[in-house]
């Protein structure tokens, strides 16, 4: 976590907030859930200490996969690690998804 993230990380997913302590309790049952993540990046921009990235993660949890489409901008601390994120996210339709 504190290798890509600072201390005072803030993210916001869809408005739903997450300080370092609730990203890392969110983080804990999915690393047991899901047997694979894949990411596939669209589109990737760095400037300055801003950077935008558009990308379709697919998660395969036990017996489900979940598509996720998602529109992330962000804050770099000085040395380079995250120290804010801004998402907005989508579940593609069914016949859209890959």
């Amino acid at each position: 976590m504190d290798r890509y993230h600072t201390p005072d990380i803030a993210w916001l997913t869809d408005g739903l907030h997450l300080d370092r302590a609730r990203l890392i309790a969110h983080a804990r049952p999915a690393r047991r859930n899901v047997t694979r993540c894949d990411l596939d990046v669209h589109d990737a921009l760095v400037s300055g200490d801003r950077v935008a990235a558009r990308y379709t993660m697919t998660a395969v949890t036990r017996g489900h996969t979940i598509v996720t489409e998602i529109h992330m901008f962000g804050r770099l601390a000085p040395d380079g690690r995250l120290r804010r994120i801004d998402q907005l996210t989508r579940t593609p339709p069914a016949d859209a998804q890959r």
